[in-house]
């Protein structure tokens, strides 16, 4: 495999590229073979087609990308294998380097080839089958003998039951967007022969709105996270850190809605009031929902807490667009003629409650490099000439703020190619606990010529014979480095920050000497107050509180332990009376874990504890919130329940089918498999209850009077499963073990045996950014992108405004029944 990826190792500097450098290699276990093609916005938009084979991904640039029609050949350049880990890649790659340009996973999921691969690789001519979240059906790959620097390929759909006519159909431009996150990839403006960029051409819109009754309900339209700027005639507003709240106004009757669609109303008397003063026969606004914090900024902390008490007296409704206007449906009018409109409307307007959201015509990079140092969220840009739809469009886009913080240069590379200077610096950060520096990572772009000579000149002074690092990289990665003594600070904006410590994304934004290099550490919130617990329960004082958890998100064990708090009043009815597990992890997610079933040693207070006698096994309960933080304070991120309580550890009150699927299917197979499975409860008339995994699969729970035994359950969940695999043989095992689920699902029935548990619902699962397992209405399955799709930091904003989708769980009376058992085969 290295020989394989030497060209595209040759190719890369990583030292400024994020790219995957290639060296992961695949897991011991079997996996469908995985396919991905990625929308990539580089000196020309294209897509890069490639398919897993002997342990890289053989890869194709195809300019036009997919075609669904058979009578349609799309040119396919092969190109330099790729790494496993860059089917997940999405970011941007830094101008001036191989390949520079926004990155997108357009498609994802698994292949599977007539015959024998490598032969039909080798020959040129590849037949396969696709499954993904976007492309399916027989697709055909062939070799052709046109000239060229690189081999020309051609890709053709075959004519089955997925083909569609491209004069109905072009899946390019139907479904533009990433299927991993919200991102998408804008068309930029075509460049002209002096190589600037040509103006975009005008859209025409009316400008008269048309008649037309009011509307009930109105979908608010969404903005797509973008990686850079687009060209082209846009306008910036801040992100705000608030609710969004669509408006609507019929004379004196005010509602206001949620993006979900649920009334609030009721929530915030002070706004209604403040909308009336505007005296409108009718109209749709849309807007924010924000409290200020200190120095201005939105602070959602303080918004929640003002719904919790009813303060709503301090929310101020920021208004950005105008949906429609006594009697006049203004969603075709450009956007730019809305904002006029509702800028007028709010001129005279005396309410401390309203605010026009301003926008800005200042160049946006020191738009986005202002409200960064502000520590705002970022910028949503505008197209100024766009019409209003109640969906995610690229017409609005959001920039978020990068990550800043100060590193200590501890060395630096040699420049490669025609760079001067240096290649990239070394950097770290002071490990308080270790008293010592550790390493952090590189970064590699930022500089200017100038830059690189003059920065070069201040660092040769300081050479060092050995690394003052307390975990200095090794192998390849230390080969040719210039270690240096630790006295020079740069500035660096970075993305993320994996789970070891090591900055992604980073760039260059220059020296401080402002400030020593002693104590320099990873910025984070520190403490200043104990946690308050619900229900007046008194207080919680952590130990270690910015103990940093999740490098990769920057969490510490505060805002673990403030998550756990906010999140009480829902999850302990799943936790009340329930025996449960808990994964510790005392050094965070970059240590080891620790499994716990049993309460010896925690000196967690208020927990219930039970012995082997009495439950079967040692057990221990957590009934109250205090205990629950006690927990958190004792290292724990994730809890998993029993499927029965202590009322009667011998009959279970639920079952679970966790669907677990080959981690290369796409997740449209999940769904599916979660339609399927529902499908069948329904048939037996059990209702359930679904929740995501905070991994990549699903969770179906199903209540239960406690009448049967955890044999007789155990059986009748396996029975399901086997009956579910027996129909979709292709799809779905019954049989664990990952050689078994190979470009399947495995329905897992072993969770229902006594003493085996499942995720809670609202615990964080121990993995890079703190995902949550969370309950989902059933129509939402479809509107999901992932499983890990919540986390510690956005589930707020959820639980905000959606009602539970459990509500009716405790009330749920149902039993297996001989009918049930029957129609299964059981007897």
């Amino acid at each position: 495999m290295a020989k394989l990826l030497q060209e595209y190792q040759r190719k890369r500097d990583f030292n400024a590229t994020s790219e995957p450098l290639g060296k992961t290699p695949r897991g011991k276990h079997a996996h469908a073979l995985q396919y991905c093609i990625q929308k990539h916005d580089a000196s020309h938009l294209h897509y890069d087609f490639r398919l897993e084979l002997d342990g890289t991904l053989k890869s194709w640039a195809i300019p036009k990308g997919p075609s669904l029609d058979p009578k349609v050949r799309r040119l396919a350049v092969h190109v330099e294998d790729h790494p496993l880990d860059y089917a997940n890649f999405e970011g941007a790659i830094p101008q001036g380097h191989y390949g520079a340009g926004d990155v997108i996973v357009w498609d994802r999921g698994i292949w599977q080839p007539e015959g024998d691969p490598r032969q039909a690789y080798a020959k040129g001519k590849l037949r396969f089958r696709l499954q993904g979240e976007k492309l399916a059906g027989v697709w055909n790959l062939f070799r052709t003998h046109l000239d060229g620097k690189k081999e020309q390929w051609m890709l053709v759909k075959s004519n089955d039951g997925e083909a569609r006519s491209a004069s109905d159909y072009d899946i390019v431009q139907a479904q533009p967007d990433s299927v991993l996150s919200d991102r998408t990839l804008l068309a930029r403006p075509a460049t002209s022969a002096a190589g600037q960029r040509a103006a975009p051409a005008k859209r025409l819109r009316t400008s008269a709105g048309r008649k037309a009754e009011l509307p009930a309900q109105l979908q608010p339209q969404l903005a797509t996270l973008v990686e850079s700027p687009p060209s082209g005639e846009w306008r910036y507003e801040v992100k705000f850190d608030g609710y969004r709240i669509l408006a609507r106004i019929e004379g004196d009757e005010v509602r206001l809605f949620t993006r979900n669609g649920h009334d609030w109303s009721a929530k915030m008397p002070h706004q209604l009031a403040a909308l009336r003063t505007l005296k409108l026969k009718s109209a749709w606004l849309d807007g924010e929902m924000v409290v200020a914090g200190e120095q201005g900024i939105a602070d959602f902390q303080a918004l929640q807490n003002a719904f919790d008490s009813n303060s709503d007296e301090h929310i101020s409704y920021y208004l950005f667009d105008l949906l429609y206007l006594n009697g006049k449906d203004l969603r075709e009018c450009p956007l730019q003629e809305r904002r006029v409109r509702l800028q007028a409307l709010l001129e005279h307007n005396t309410a401390a409650e309203l605010a026009f959201s301003a926008d800005f015509d200042e160049p946006v990079e020191s738009l986005l490099d202002s409200a960064c140092r502000m520590e705002l969220e970022g910028l949503i840009g505008k197209r100024l000439d766009s019409i209003y739809v109640g969906r995610r469009s690229s017409d609005w886009i959001k920039l978020k703020c990068k990550q800043r913080q100060e590193f200590i240069i501890v060395g630096y590379t040699d420049p490669k190619g025609s760079r001067n200077g240096f290649g990239a610096l070394l950097l770290a950060l002071h490990d308080k606990d270790k008293g010592q520096l550790r390493y952090a990572g590189k970064v590699g772009t930022g500089f200017s010529t100038t830059t690189l000579d003059s920065l070069h000149a201040r660092l040769k002074p300081l050479a060092a014979q050995r690394p003052p690092l307390l975990n200095a990289p090794g192998g390849a990665e230390a080969r040719g480095v210039h270690w240096l003594q630790p006295r020079l600070l740069a500035e660096v904006a970075y993305a993320q920050m994996t789970r070891e410590g090591i900055v992604r994304h980073a760039v260059f934004h220059g020296l401080r000497d402002d400030k020593p290099a002693t104590a320099i550490d990873l910025e984070r919130p520190m403490p200043n107050t104990p946690i308050a617990l619900p229900n007046d329960l008194g207080e919680l004082r952590l130990t270690h509180p910015d103990r940093l958890i999740d490098p990769t998100s920057g969490a510490t064990k505060r805002q673990v332990a403030e998550y756990y708090a906010s999140v009480a009043p829902w999850m302990l009815p799943h936790l009340k009376q329930r025996p449960v597990a808990l994964v510790r992890a005392p050094d965070g997610l970059g240590g080891e874990l620790f499994f716990q079933k049993n309460a010896a040693g925690l000196g967690i207070p208020h927990i219930v504890t039970y012995d082997k006698d009495q439950a079967g096994q040692a057990a221990m309960v957590i009934n109250r919130p205090d205990a629950l933080l006690g927990a958190v304070q004792m290292n724990m991120l994730e809890l998993h329940t029993w499927n029965a309580t202590d009322k009667q550890f011998d009959k279970p009150d639920r079952f679970v089918l966790d669907l677990d699927p080959d981690p290369a299917l796409p997740w449209k197979a999940m769904q599916e498999a979660t339609h399927l499975t529902l499908t069948l409860l329904d048939e037996l008339g059990l209702r359930t209850f679904l929740k995501t995994s905070g991994g990549k699969g699903m969770h179906l729970v199903v209540p239960l009077t406690r009448r049967a035994g955890w044999d007789d359950v155990k059986d009748f969940s396996h029975a399901i499963v086997n009956h579910l695999a027996g129909l979709f043989p292709d799809r779905l095992s019954s049989v664990s073990g990952p050689k078994n689920r190979v470009g399947r699902i495995f329905i897992d029935y072993l969770r229902n045996g006594k003493g085996a548990t499942t995720v809670c619902a609202y615990s964080l699962r121990a993995r890079e950014g703190l995902p949550v397992s969370v309950p989902i209405w059933r129509e939402e399955l479809v509107q999901l992108k992932g499983a890990n799709q919540w986390n510690l930091f956005n589930l707020g904003e959820r639980l905000a405004q959606i009602n539970d989708p459990w509500a009716e769980y405790a009330t749920t009376r149902q039993s297996i029944t001989a009918a049930m058992r029957k129609q299964l085969g059981l007897c």
